[in-house]
């Protein structure tokens, strides 16, 4: 039978309907997809939306996850070990009433668990938002008490009837484990940020270093990283995540860790106060000679300085992640701070003639310049989505001749398909489009690279503008979700004038009016 143009008409119009109605289906990957069954399990409800939450410094992976009326935190995780001392731990807190997340369910075989969702609120983002300048209002100042009497619960009460055979790698912060953070300081930050020094003599130093460290009582919880980054504020609480590197040691080493958190900032009268309060606090629970406590405490803070430029190095100078680099400055202040007054009952000649080395290395200055630059930086940033096929590369009418313009059409294209076609790179379901189906992330990391090494020498020489536009076909998906996250990045981490302009879509709200 011949096929003639009235079928064809007819198979048209029923393709375009299913087009219409079709949305693509994203696949998950297999994370996602034990997750997603791990939930469905737990909750006894279909998941209506999981999202990959943002890296951070190890390697678990962590997801959002939702259905109708619940939600979780997945995590995902190969280190078995690992795991097992973070599960352990967090049923032996959350069964004594501490301030942990709930362990909702597990499926180790397949390294994931998922945990009770805290919300996005961690207390150095609070400090970050609340704080003006140097100024550290007694609002803070009473968070971080609340955070302490939290951190003396745990040390303490969660101390009493804990496995510390479940603990990774050490069950103690002993010579070992303190040697290993040391040797971490010396090869990946000294050497790397090219501090000289007498191999043999700092060794020398550090065996006596431990040894004096461990004078201190070191039969409590330690937490290990016990950081502003780590306390989640939840209804307007205190809670505490990623304690599974937790192990017995000296109680002062967490007390340090909090108050000389290199972002953090906390001005030193404000750390002296929280140190009594600390000491005040414990004095409650256990005896305590305040000043053999402050003298190890202050050896402490030393010991917990070193570990963390350790950590700055490697992720730094080695893995080359800007968020390390940028928290060097801050240590390094506390190191000079250290170097300037206190002064340790033991003798570390080679120890503190490398830290004077770095306090004054032109090289490691340089970090922190584009941070003071930018307390008083002019500097606006023009930042642009357009549509090539419609109005082209806009002008830069500053009158600098323009700047970056970054061509977002290899992207896979969410206007492709009807259900995104009146959306834009504002909503949600295009975004998650674009990260599950586009290489959008590692776009935004190159770009991110570019734009900042010209951020950062137009600050260093008091410029006044740049320009970055993003161009896409329509000038709706792909340019407007780029050039947001470009605004938001100059802006979180310049803290420069951003003036944002979505040139096709404003164009469309002027016609439409």
């Amino acid at each position: 039978m011949p096929f003639c143009k009235r079928q064809f008409v007819v198979l048209w119009c029923y393709f375009l309907l299913i087009s219409y109605f079709y949305i693509p289906t994203m696949p998950y990957t297999s994370t996602e997809q034990a997750l997603i069954q791990l939930f469905e399990q737990w909750a006894e409800e279909t998941v209506i939306h999981i999202q990959a939450l943002p890296p951070s410094a190890s390697d678990r992976e962590y997801y959002r996850i939702r259905s109708i009326s619940k939600q979780a935190i997945g995590a995902y995780n190969t280190d078995i070990q690992e795991n097992d001392a973070f599960i352990a731990f967090t049923e032996h807190f959350y069964a004594k009433g501490l301030r942990v997340p709930q362990l909702y369910a597990k499926n180790l075989a397949q390294h994931i668990y998922l945990l009770q969702d805290l919300g996005n609120t961690t207390l150095l983002k609070y400090v970050q938002q609340v704080r003006q300048d140097k100024h550290f209002p007694l609002s803070l100042i009473k968070l971080y008490q609340k955070s302490i009497d939290g951190l003396i619960d745990i040390q303490i009460n969660g101390h009493e009837g804990l496995d510390y055979s479940k603990a990774y790698p050490r069950s103690s912060f002993d010579t070992q484990a303190m040697l290993w953070d040391l040797n971490y300081f010396k090869y990946y930050f000294l050497k790397l940020a090219k501090v000289p020094f007498n191999e043999q003599a700092l060794e020398n130093d550090f065996a006596t270093f431990i040894q004096y460290l461990q004078q201190a009582n070191n039969q409590y919880f330690l937490y290990r990283d016990f950081q502003a980054r780590n306390i989640m504020l939840y209804n307007n609480e205190p809670y505490y995540i990623d304690y599974q590197g937790g192990r017995k040691g000296a109680l002062q080493y967490d007390l340090a860790s909090l108050l000389y958190q290199a972002k953090a900032n906390i001005p030193q009268p404000v750390r002296t106060q929280l140190l009594e309060y600390y000491i005040n606090k414990l004095e409650k629970h256990i005896p305590v000679n305040a000043e053999s406590f402050t003298t190890h405490y202050y050896a402490y803070v030393l010991m917990r300085c070193l570990q963390v430029l350790g950590a700055y190095g490697f992720r730094g100078f080695y893995e080359r992640k800007k968020h390390f680099l940028d928290s060097i400055p801050y240590a390094i202040a506390n190191i000079a701070w250290i170097l300037e007054n206190i002064k340790l009952p033991i003798a570390l000649p080679q120890l503190w003639k490398a830290l004077q080395h770095l306090t004054k290395s032109e090289e490691l200055r340089q970090f922190g310049q584009v941070q003071a630059n930018t307390d008083n930086s002019t500097l606006t940033v023009s930042v642009n989505s357009f549509s090539y096929k419609r109005g082209g590369i806009p002008t830069d009418s500053s009158g600098h001749g323009g700047g970056f313009v970054f061509d977002c059409r290899a992207i896979h294209n969410p206007g492709r398909y009807a259900p995104y076609k009146k959306l834009t790179g504002r909503d949600q379901l295009v975004i998650n489009f674009l990260k599950k189906n586009s290489r959008i992330d590692a776009f935004l990391g190159n770009v991110y690279n570019m734009v900042d090494t010209r951020v950062e020498k137009y600050l260093s020489r008091n410029f006044d503008h740049l320009m970055a536009s993003f161009g896409c076909t329509g000038g709706q998906h792909r340019s407007v979700y780029c050039a947001d996250q470009l605004a938001e990045h100059l802006q979180r981490k310049y803290g420069v004038t951003v003036v944002l302009q979505h040139i096709e879509q404003e164009r469309k709200n002027w016609i439409n009016t």
